[in-house]
């Protein structure tokens, strides 16, 4: 493991120093840092010559500093003569615009993923992407983690007959994973989606009555939907929900939604750092990825078996 070297941005160093805890080395001398102007500088304080290096930084809000954090240590450790340059993104910003649903529009998913490219990553790492296309966006090896394995040996304690719910139609293979370690049924709601960050509930698809229903999602971002989701599942007779998602975004008044609704408990990990308001949710349980993200980059390290680990 000599040949190994691990950064962190600002993002979630937290969590990259669990990453490094869990493969008994020191995290890697890097100041990153701002002028007053607001323009990222980034010194790397020791030697990357010939080394195997992971940059861990999410691009979790703010979204654009954090993803210019990123490419700027890219470029920083690209110059110093890495070897190799593995990018560990636990969550993807910009992953929800995969794709043209109106005219005129950006696909940011893919731009994100030219840049990071251009900036010199040689592979890339992630957890949970928002689409699994955009692992073709990219035109270098990509390695695709799952929390499902984390999530359920947690969710498993939950006792009754279970239903895991898909909050849209876009979620249902990754809810049927689910529901196979559960040996349960799943259900779908339909929900549309008329701007940005606002849907309505318009129909469940399934049985839900009198069973414990189970929202899985990639990611909660205002809540709107995973509440109103709970709500018609609590009106169509579910006796109670949890909600499990990895990728705790949680912006503008979230929290707030969250607090007041019919959520039994809302699951999710450390992906992105809760922020203060909502890590005092009396509901919310975080759970650590580090170890699942440390294995892996320990076999990508050794040229081993990344697919291994869910099988």
């Amino acid at each position: 493991m000599d040949k190994l070297r691990i950064f962190s941005g600002n993002a979630n160093r937290k969590l990259a120093e669990s990453i490094c805890s869990y493969l008994k080395i020191e995290i890697g001398k890097a100041k990153v840092s701002k002028f007053s102007d607001g323009e990222i500088q980034v010194e790397i304080e020791e030697s990357v010559r010939g080394m195997d290096t992971f940059l861990v930084q999410p691009t979790c809000p703010p979204v654009s500093h954090n993803l210019m954090e990123l490419l700027v240590m890219l470029d920083a450790v690209k110059r110093a003569s890495s070897s190799r340059i593995t990018v560990v993104i636990p969550y993807y910003g910009y992953a929800r615009q995969d794709r043209k649903v109106v005219p005129r529009t950006s696909i940011s998913a893919r731009l994100v993923a030219n840049l990071i490219t251009t900036a010199g990553a040689s592979r890339i790492l992630a957890m949970d992407l928002h689409a699994g296309q955009i692992q073709g966006f990219f035109d270098i090896p990509v390695d695709h983690l799952y929390a499902l394995p984390v999530q359920f040996e947690y969710l498993k304690k939950i006792k009754g007959d279970i239903v895991v719910v898909s909050p849209d139609a876009g979620g249902v293979e990754r809810a049927r994973e689910l529901a196979k370690r559960f040996n349960a049924s799943i259900a779908i709601i339909d929900k549309r989606r008329e701007k940005a960050n606002v849907s309505k509930v318009m129909n469940i698809v399934g049985n839900v009555k009198k069973k414990v229903a189970i929202l899985l999602d990639d990611m909660i971002d205002t809540g709107g939907t995973i509440v109103q989701a709970a709500e018609a599942l609590r009106q169509n007779g579910a006796i109670s929900v949890y909600a499990c998602c990895t990728h705790p975004v949680l912006s503008g008044n979230a929290v707030e939604k969250l607090k007041n609704s019919s959520i039994e408990e809302l699951v999710v990990t450390n992906t992105i750092p809760l922020s203060e308001e909502a890590s005092k949710l009396k509901n919310i349980t975080v759970l650590d990825v580090s170890p699942l993200l440390g294995e892996a980059i320990k076999r990508i390290h050794r040229d081993e078996s990344v697919s291994s680990l869910f099988i």
